[in-house]
C-alpha cells in the first residue's frame, strides 16, 4: 500500500487505536487531516511528521539521556546487532525478524515478520536522518526487545520522511499492553540516533560489540 492519502481505517490500524479516536484527534485539530464530504481523509507525511514529532517527544520528561542509555542497553545486545551486506528493506527485515526470533521473549517469529512488514504496508518507518525504526506491538512478545541492522550500502527502496537514505535500522517490538514502554524505547531510540556523531560511528563500526557500545553510549 503505498499511495499518499490514507482513510481513517487506515490511519487507525497504523497508529493500534480505535476509529474513534482517530476521529476525535481530528476533528480536535490534534491529527492533521481533511473532511471530504462526511469521510476523513489523511496525507501520508502529515501522519508520518505527527507519529515522530510525538514519538521524539512524549516520554521526554520522564526519560533522561543517561536512562534512555540504559533502557537500550536493556532490550539491545550484541547478539542481535548485524551489518548488512543486501540494499534491499525487505532482506534487511528479514534478517532482523530472525535476530529477533532468536530472543526468548519472542514466542512467534512469524507472527512478528507478518506484523512488521503489515505496518511497513500502511506506512514506512524511515523517520529521516538515514533511520529507519521498524515497530510492532503483539500478543507472542513477553517484554520489549530490539535488533540493530547498519547497512554498508543504504537501502534504496526504504522511503524516509527526508528522502535521507537509510543505513541504520532499529527493530523494537514490544507485548501488546507495553503502550508506555514502547513509547519510551521509541523517544530513546529517536534522541540517541539525532546525534549525528552517533550515526557516522555506528556506520563506521565493524565489530557487533563495537556497534553496541556506540549505540547505548556504554
Amino acid at each position: 500500500m503505498d499511495h499518499e492519502v490514507m482513510t481513517i481505517e487506515e490511519v487507525a490500524e497504523y497508529l493500534r487505536v480505535s476509529e474513534r479516536t482517530v476521529d476525535d484527534w481530528a476533528q480536535k485539530g490534534q491529527l492533521p487531516g481533511a473532511k471530504l464530504g462526511a469521510t476523513w481523509r489523511f496525507k501520508r507525511s502529515d501522519v508520518e511528521g505527527w507519529v515522530n514529532r510525538r514519538i521524539g517527544t512524549a516520554s521526554s520528561p520522564s526519560v533522561s539521556s543517561s536512562q534512555g542509555a540504559g533502557l537500550l542497553s536493556q532490550i539491545l545486545s550484541p547478539e542481535r546487532v548485524v551489518f548488512f551486506d543486501t540494499d534491499k528493506k525487505e532482506i534487511a527485515l528479514e534478517t532482523l525478524c530472525v535476530l529477533m526470533g532468536s530472543s526468548p521473549l519472542v514466542h512467534n517469529e512469524a507472527e512478528l515478520e507478518r506484523a512488521v512488514f503489515q505496518r511497513e504496508d500502511l506506512m514506512s518507518t524511515g523517520i529521516g536522518f538515514g533511520v529507519g525504526v521498524p515497530h510492532v506491538r503483539i500478543d507472542s512478545v513477553d517484554d520489549l526487545v530490539m535488533a540493530l541492522g547498519i547497512a554498508r550500502k543504504p537501502l534504496d527502496d526504504y522511503s524516509s520522511l527526508d528522502e535521507v537514505p537509510i543505513q541504520i535500522v532499529c527493530m523494537v517490538a514490544a507485548g501488546s499492553a507495553q503502550h508506555p514502554q514502547y513509547i519510551r524505547a521509541l523517544s530513546a531510540i529517536s534522541t540517541r540516533l539525532k546525534d549525528e556523531t552517533v550515526r557516522k560511528a555506528l556506520i563506521e563500526t565493524t565489530a557487533a560489540v563495537s556497534a553496541f557500545k556506540v549505540f547505548t553510549g556504554e
